[in-house]
């Protein structure tokens, strides 16, 4: 199998990096020194070599995420950034059922 780094990165518009944190599966983003909750606070890249450092970056952090990868995203004319897809705009919106209480 290809490292993620090694395979050939297009990007065709704003991006960033998502994943999933290790210990509760929470959506997280990549930011410039870490990671957050909030997609607001991602660092946006529009080239392919910007993306595979942010990748590169996120992939090194495997106790902290699981599963990286590069997802686009929208900006507004505010900076607002939103999900760039059907995908990212349910993950975004944390889980689409009602989990079970725990006991």
């Amino acid at each position: 199998m290809t490292s993620p780094l090694q395979q050939k990165i297009k990007i065709a518009g704003p991006s960033v990096v998502t994943a999933n944190r290790t210990h509760d599966g929470v959506v997280i983003w990549r930011t410039a020194s870490g990671w957050s909750t909030a997609l607001a606070d991602a660092a946006v890249v529009r080239i392919a070599d910007e993306a595979r450092a942010l990748l590169g970056a996120a992939l090194a952090d495997d106790i902290g995420a699981v599963g990286p990868y590069i997802a686009p995203v929208e900006i507004a004319a505010d900076g607002t950034i939103s999900p760039g897809n059907l995908r990212e705009r349910i993950r975004v919106g944390g889980v689409t059922i009602t989990l079970p209480a725990m006991a």
